[in-house]
């Protein structure tokens, strides 16, 4: 929430939440925590990002969902920052994240 909030204040900045939900499920979740300037998308219907982006859990009880990550991309697409916990209940670094748009 605090990384949301923090993150839509900078300019030129857009906030994706992408995630292996359902579009609904992902749309409840982020309205019961009020997240409210981000962009919503699911990965349900093409998993081409989980891949192309390192975060696709292959094994284990959550195979097929996305690893939690921050990856910060430019207007060019060049990453900026990126940060994949070692964890899946672990919270990334947020902070360092909003350091790599200033």
């Amino acid at each position: 929430r605090q990384f949301n909030q923090s993150a839509s204040k900078i300019d030129n900045t857009v906030v994706l939440c992408i995630s292996a939900d359902l579009p609904f499920a992902l749309g409840r979740f982020c309205g019961a925590e009020g997240l409210e300037d981000v962009v919503t998308l699911s990965t349900m219907r093409g998993r081409e990002f989980l891949t192309a982006y390192g975060v696709n859990l292959t094994s284990g009880p959550l195979a097929g969902l996305a690893a939690r990550a921050v990856i910060v991309l430019d207007t060019d697409n060049k990453v900026l920052h990126a940060e994949l916990v070692s964890e899946i209940k672990n919270e990334p670094n947020y902070e360092a994240a909003l350091e790599s748009l200033k």
